[in-house]
């Protein structure tokens, strides 16, 4: 290689070695800036920060999503929603994101997080209105508001109140939840995949019904609109048709 092929060399040489110190250089200053701007910058260590996993699918107080599987959480019985937690992060209901997000948390940051949740008031969202015939929905209204006593079913308003808001401090309401979800956990329960502690009083219930029966209660049930008064009614106010100790998740 004559002279002047080695200056080329040196001098692209050099063009490298300068580019890599200067590349070097903005890495180190965005490495400062970035160790500067999170050592300035600290969540507020607070309920409504510690359940921002929680908003992302169930609304930002709770007040559901859009999506039909991520249902209401806002102002259901606080005891019931600490089950829900619970079976989650045990195994009993099977979802991996929720455990995923649950497994290593202690029983009183889920109560935490059940207050939180049980105490929010949000308007209900407005869900589409279900495509299926009258015959359809008079069966779901049937089942909702009298039950089939020819088949020991008993109706929804029997055990979750007869404005369907739940009953306090473990009985859910079921307004407010689209018919893809509610037909999905009634799906579960019958086929034990969305298990609780014993007695299992829903899965007494959902075996005997059909997938006709299945199919217009979630229908009916989310066609309802919303209620005046939202809140649960208080423990005792009602006789329930099967008797379940407090223990039980339903």
């Amino acid at each position: 290689m004559n002279l002047d092929g080695r200056r080329i060399d040196l001098r692209r040489t050099g063009r490298r070695i300068a580019g890599a110190v200067v590349c070097l250089g903005f890495f180190l200053l965005a490495a400062s800036l970035h160790a500067q701007t999170r050592s300035s910058v600290t969540a507020p260590d607070s309920i409504a920060t510690r359940v921002m996993a929680c908003t992302t699918c169930h609304g930002e107080r709770g007040q559901g999503s859009g999506d039909d599987y991520y249902p209401r959480l806002a102002g259901k019985p606080a005891r019931y929603l600490y089950n829900q937690l619970l079976a989650f992060r045990d195994g009993q209901r099977k979802y991996a994101p929720m455990t995923y997000l649950l497994e290593y948390l202690p029983d009183a940051y889920l109560q935490e997080m059940a207050q939180y949740f049980a105490a929010q008031q949000t308007p209900f969202p407005v869900l589409p209105r279900p495509d299926v015939g009258p015959d359809v929905m008079a069966l779901g209204k049937k089942l909702t508001l009298e039950g089939d006593p020819a088949r020991h079913i008993p109706s929804c308003v029997a055990c979750h109140g007869a404005s369907l808001t739940g009953v306090s401090p473990e009985i859910p309401g079921l307004l407010g939840l689209h018919a893809k979800y509610i037909s999905a956990q009634l799906g579960a329960s019958r086929y034990g995949a969305r298990v609780t502690a014993k007695p299992n009083c829903m899965q007494k219930i959902t075996v005997l019904l059909s997938d006709a029966d299945i199919a217009a209660t979630a229908a009916y049930l989310s066609s309802l609109p919303s209620p005046l008064n939202p809140a649960p009614a208080t423990e005792g106010s009602l006789p329930l048709a099967l008797t379940c100790q407090s223990s039980d998740a339903r």
